[in-house]
This record gives structure tokens, sequence and C-alpha cells, in this order.
């Protein structure tokens, strides 16, 4: 077996997904995590993005606080569903191979990083 080094790795998103009924949820979750963390916090996009089938927020950070910020995340989703994939260059895999959920995993529009 061949392992890969994790200097692949360059950084991490995590997509918050939301619906209308917790839009705000989402939002102050999302906020709190810019001023907690350091985290580059995206736009609240009110539609699908991307690969992602729902409405959704980025939050954008270093390896460095992936173990605080997943902790955060873990206490205080609240029911939220959140992606987290690396970034290594490989969108596609990134996407799907190296990813992880929190709560319920939905499907991803694939064809988009396939392009």
């Amino acid at each position: 077996m061949e392992f890969q080094d994790i200097s692949l790795i360059k950084g991490y998103h995590a997509h918050v997904y939301f619906d209308e009924a917790s839009f705000e949820q989402a939002k102050v979750l999302c906020e709190e995590a810019g001023k907690l963390f350091r985290v580059t916090v995206g736009r609240m996009h009110r539609k699908p993005v991307g690969p992602h089938p729902s409405w959704s927020c980025q939050l954008a950070f270093d390896r460095s606080e992936y173990a605080s910020l997943l902790s955060w995340l873990t206490l205080n989703r609240k029911g939220l569903t959140i992606l987290i994939h690396p970034l290594t260059g490989d969108d596609l895999k990134d996407h799907t191979d190296c990813a992880s959920w929190m709560g319920e995993p939905q499907t991803l529009n694939l064809d988009v990083l396939r392009a």
C-alpha cells in the first residue's frame, strides 16, 4: 500500500448546508466560526453552487485549524449538514474519496468537477 504525504493538503473547506428554515442558524454559525477561528467565511449561497446540491456557505481554513474548528462545529452545528474536504488540487477526489460529513451526506453534482 502506498501512502500519500499530508503536505499534499494545502487547506480545507467546510461547506455548511442550509435551507430557508435554517438560513439564520447557518449564518450565525458561520459568522461565529469566523470570529473564533482563522477561517475565511464565504457568501451565504441561496441556491446550489458548484457540486453542492443545497444552499451553502463555505468556510476555508488551513491545516492548523482543522482539529479545533471541526471539534467546535461538531458541538455547535445543531443538525446542520456539513461537508469537509481537503484542497489537494484534485477536486473530484477531494469531494469524494477524501471528504467527510457531519450530518446527513448529500449527493453531490460530480459532473461539475469532471469538466
